[in-house]
């Protein structure tokens, strides 16, 4: 590895970034700090723009935490080398890390500097091996971390596009044609069933990190291909796959893609899976979530998806095993608990974002359902007394 290994901090004590920039001699490691930040929102954007190969965070910020730093730099770049900071208190967070593959954890207030020089020395030696390796260059390697970045929406979509049409050109003029695409999604071994249809005659694959799969494929191979991850399923319950209709060349190609994406997202965060929901209640799932500013009421949500009252509600509770307005409570909780750990937004903003009269009303409303104040909930997830 000639180049220096990038590095990016990322903590909202200034004291601290200054603090690691001073005392660690980088030069040593063959390491260079290419950014610090003071929160997780612009750790995220730091890390787009620099792609650095280390990241050293914190657990407990503002706008984004540290898990959720660290769980979108693993699903984007798996290979990348994450040192959590954190306090005694944080410890069940790191934890959280550790499952998502950190490759260390120091506590700010009681670390010694020989435990922070090891774990460089050793990130160093790690990646310099990894760089070493005979390696055989893979345009599909290269394509699929483009791809990657660019459902993510890093900034490299003019080279993804050159890089698209090279491929296009080359290898995926059937795709001018039918084809359909699935997002499979498991976490773990879907690198080997990625592997084993691509090669399928008619089937190509885009990786996306390590729990995300694209599939393109021939309409004829959509019945093999069914039963194949209707088998999967049945072996892990935890296997997920998202599909639209068939589509026509590139841009059918990339809008579906985005669609997919999209989907998945929508899923992670209101902690549901409406993929294999009648296609109406996927309907309802998608505008609610869309805006839920709305004062939305079940006779309003059916009519939008062409159904009576009557039948939308007994559907959505035989499906779900909920009623819809539970479910919009449900969304709404989950979105107003995400913003207070993730955000510094104010009680009111929080209210108008999911639809409540005013602040007030939200902390009553709150606590109610979660048995805690805003203002506690906000500082426990912060790692507050």
């Amino acid at each position: 590895m000639n180049e220096p290994i990038k590095v990016l901090i990322a903590d909202d004590e200034s004291i601290v970034r200054k603090g690691l920039r001073a005392t660690v001699n980088w030069s040593e490691f063959r390491m260079e700090v290419v950014a610090d930040v003071p929160n997780g929102r612009k750790a995220w954007e730091s890390f787009l723009e620099h792609r650095p190969e280390v990241v050293i965070t914190d657990i407990v910020m503002p706008e984004m935490d540290g898990i959720e730093l660290t769980r979108k730099i693993k699903e984007l770049a798996p290979h990348t080398k994450i040192l959590l900071l954190s306090c005694h208190r944080d410890f069940e967070y790191a934890q959280q890390g550790i499952k998502l593959g950190v490759a260390g954890y120091l506590l700010k207030t009681a670390f010694e500097d020989e435990e922070m020089e090891r774990l460089l020395g050793g990130f160093r030696d790690e990646l310099s091996a990894l760089a070493a390796e005979p390696r055989v260059e893979k345009a599909t390697g290269r394509l699929d971390d483009m791809f990657c970045g660019w459902v993510y929406g890093a900034h490299n979509e003019t080279e993804f596009m050159e890089r698209l049409r090279q491929r296009w050109a080359a290898e995926w003029s059937w795709m001018e044609g039918a084809h359909e695409i699935y997002l499979l999604q498991q976490e773990e071994g879907l690198s080997e069933l990625a592997a084993a249809l691509a090669e399928k005659q008619g089937a190509a694959t885009m990786l996306c990190g390590h729990n995300r799969c694209y599939i393109v494929f021939a309409p004829e191979l959509k019945e093999e291909l069914d039963a194949l991850l209707m088998e999967r399923l049945g072996k892990d319950p935890s296997f997920r796959w998202y599909k639209e209709g068939a589509q026509l060349g590139m841009e059918g190609w990339l809008r579906t893609v985005r669609s997919l994406h999209a989907k998945a997202e929508r899923d992670r965060s209101y902690g549901i899976h409406a993929e294999s929901w009648p296609e109406a209640l996927q309907k309802a799932v998608a505008i609610v979530a869309k805006d839920l500013r709305y004062p939305w009421s079940v006779s309003n949500v059916a009519d939008r998806v062409g159904l009576s009252r009557s039948h939308f509600s007994t559907l959505f509770k035989k499906v779900s095993g909920e009623n819809f307005v539970d479910f919009i409570h449900r969304m709404r909780l989950r979105a107003a608990r995400d913003m207070l750990a993730h955000t510094t937004l104010t009680q009111q903003d929080i209210a108008e974002h999911i639809g409540l009269i005013d602040g007030k009303y939200f902390s009553k409303w709150f606590k109610r359902s979660s048995g805690m104040t805003p203002s506690q909930y906000r500082g426990q997830q912060k790692g507050e007394s």
